[in-house]
């Protein structure tokens, strides 16, 4: 497993060496040390320089590296990257990528150039993209290749192999043929260690895996990402909705949907884009930001509503004032957990309509049970230090009453969102946030109102 530190330090070390031959004027050294390097090492190279950096770097690049580099790189820097190439440069991209690759490529286009892009392409090439791009981004078909080996089931081993010599190459990975019949309808999978280790003249048919079921095109590609997972998948067949046989993903995508959707869950509970780049250009970036923290500003100010409807507490009892963001801020932290969980299973699949009521009674039970808890280590505190009991069993009660409503918030509003379509993951926290603190301090200041004026 390669460490972080290590790679932080290689690309540190190749920064700075990069840097030195540019400083030097050496740019044939430096166009050596770049096009060394794996095109995925140069797109973490390129997103680790600021933008008018990457802009002298990138013509260093060599033609057969570009297309590969810019599909590793986020569609930001892409698009950075990408302004100043002709229409012509972009088609010789989409070409020297794979089809699943090249359609992501084209996708991530402005929309003005798309046609552009497709018409210009050979034929051949282009209706094997259009097929893919025919499908959602998002699905098994969006996420599929077209560079499929199939064999008949009739046919002998001996055959296959010499159809394998005859094609001279086997696209990577591959860890089984697939068998479809004349109409091209899938039946199995013939893996490659039986056909090497299978005498010669069995038939397809005697060997393949008939039991392994093929993907459904329209399946989402979290789903397919959970089934590579739980059957160490290296590769599987996508099939339509009559059987036949359209491509196949392999897990390669499979990887760079986790990575996706691992990203999508860091950045969008900061109200980020999943394509966030750390050196864009800081206008840009707080034109992003902005709207973010207006929805923030909004939470604050209804917090501060209800403050202000307790003037005449907050004035008479100091003490409340002092312990009331300590009930606001347990139940933000409780229902952070508890969001944060539900969120996870959901992207799982672990989480739904059968067993939702059964975990909304377990949150809501922790809720319970750590509110208890830490009301009495609080009460305490605050009788303690205020030397007034009367204190500390308001802010005990008020931080039960919001502990559970932490957790029962955490549970309802990912529902709630994924009714209305809304992605619980952006918009999630924010929500849940205003509610732990209204309810934190509706509950104290209320409280304290009634028992301590």
């Amino acid at each position: 497993m390669v460490d972080s530190t290590d790679t932080t330090e290689k690309t540190e070390h190749q920064l700075k060496a990069l840097s030195d031959a540019l400083e030097s004027g050496t740019f044939h050294h430096a166009r050596g040390m770049l096009n060394a390097l794996h095109p995925a090492e140069i797109a973490h190279l390129l997103e680790s320089l600021p933008s008018h950096e990457r802009l002298v770097i990138w013509p260093l690049v060599t033609k057969d590296l570009k297309a590969k580099v810019l599909i590793n790189v986020g569609d930001e820097i892409r698009n950075g990257l990408i302004k100043d190439m002709s229409p012509q440069q972009l088609v010789q991209v989409a070409e020297d990528l794979e089809v699943d690759d090249s359609a992501d490529f084209v996708q991530s286009l402005p929309d003005t150039i798309i046609d552009q892009v497709l018409h210009s392409l050979d034929s051949q090439h282009r209706k094997l993209l259009e097929s893919v791009l025919s499908f959602p981004e998002d699905s098994a078909g969006g996420m599929m290749n077209t560079d499929t080996i199939t064999v008949r089931p009739e046919v002998t081993l001996d055959v296959v192999l010499r159809y394998l010599r005859l094609l001279g190459d086997i696209p990577e990975p591959t860890d089984h043929l697939i068998v479809v019949d004349r109409e091209n309808r899938y039946l199995g999978i013939l893996p490659l260690s039986q056909l090497l280790i299978n005498e010669p003249d069995s038939t397809v048919e005697d060997i393949m895996d008939s039991n392994v079921t093929a993907i459904p095109s329209d399946m989402e590609d979290n789903d397919v990402a959970m089934l590579f997972e739980d059957l160490d998948l290296i590769s599987a067949p996508v099939v339509d909705g009559n059987n036949m046989l359209l491509g196949r993903i392999t897990v390669d995508d499979v990887v760079d949907v986790i990575r996706d959707e691992a990203d999508h869950s860091v950045l969008s509970m900061a109200g980020l884009n999943d394509e966030e780049d750390l050196f864009a250009p800081a206008l840009s970036s707080s034109r992003r930001r902005t709207i973010w923290l207006g929805i923030n500003l909004i939470t604050a100010f209804l917090a501060s509503w209800v403050v202000s409807n307790f003037e005449t507490t907050l004035e008479k009892v100091v003490t409340v004032a002092i312990l009331m963001n300590v009930v606001a801020s347990m139940g933000g932290i409780a229902g952070s957990q508890t969001i944060t969980l539900v969120i996870r299973s959901m992207a799982l699949g672990q989480f739904s309509r059968s067993n939702r009521l059964w975990v909304f009674n377990k949150e809501v039970l922790v809720g319970l049970f750590n509110g208890v808890i830490w009301a009495v280590v609080v009460a305490l505190i605050a009788s303690i230090w205020f030397k007034d009991y009367s204190v500390g069993l308001v802010i005990a009660a008020a931080l039960i009453i919001n502990l559970i409503f932490a957790a029962a918030s955490g549970v309802a509003i990912p529902i709630i969102l994924k009714k209305f379509h809304i992605d619980p993951a952006i918009a999630g926290s924010v929500i849940l946030t205003t509610i732990t603190d209204i309810v934190g301090l509706f509950a104290f200041l209320g409280l304290a109102t009634i028992f301590l004026l």
